[in-house]
């Protein structure tokens, strides 16, 4: 999908609530401006100070592991996941990935806890900054925007009588 994510309205459900924010410090220049759109997104919904935690992993391959831990702990609303995959030459792009963005999805499904994946993937440089508050958005800002709209969710099916 190319482009700017369509902007949704995110009820103030997140106030109040605690997110963690996991950043791969792989190309750790453009990964600070996901995690700065992150942050601002959160704080624009009422979350910022001791109600976020911010937790640096190596890089995109780790960042299931501790998203999963993060999520298993019960202590965040939802748990966003940040970081930048640039394609090189050998297929080492393509294994990096499709583990973060399984590993990722699967923190979200075994706990009930929303994991927002706010990975770039991109095949140059240019790309990677196109989407990390450039012409194309930024990636971090929207995986924040989708963990508030989801933790709202789910706390509203909860409050429905569904379990999670």
């Amino acid at each position: 999908m190319a482009g700017i994510a369509p902007k949704r309205s995110v009820a103030p459900a997140a106030r109040g609530q605690r997110f963690a924010v996991v950043v791969a410090r792989f190309n750790e220049t453009i990964s600070k401006k996901l995690l700065d759109g992150a942050l601002a997104a959160l704080a624009d919904h009422a979350v910022s100070g001791d109600l976020v935690e911010v937790h640096w992993v190596p890089g995109s391959f780790e960042l299931p592991q501790a998203a999963l831990t993060l999520a298993r702990s019960q202590r965040f609303a939802g748990v966003v996941c940040v970081g930048v995959v640039i394609k090189g030459a050998t297929p080492h792009f393509d294994y990096v990935c499709s583990v973060a963005a399984h590993g990722i999805a699967r923190a979200g499904l075994d706990t009930g806890v929303p994991v927002t994946f706010g990975v770039i993937t991109a095949l140059t440089e240019e790309q990677a900054w196109e989407r990390a508050g450039g012409a194309v958005g930024n990636r971090g800002e929207e995986a924040a925007l989708a963990a508030i709209e989801m933790a709202g969710w789910l706390r509203g099916q909860r409050r429905r009588g569904g379990k999670r």
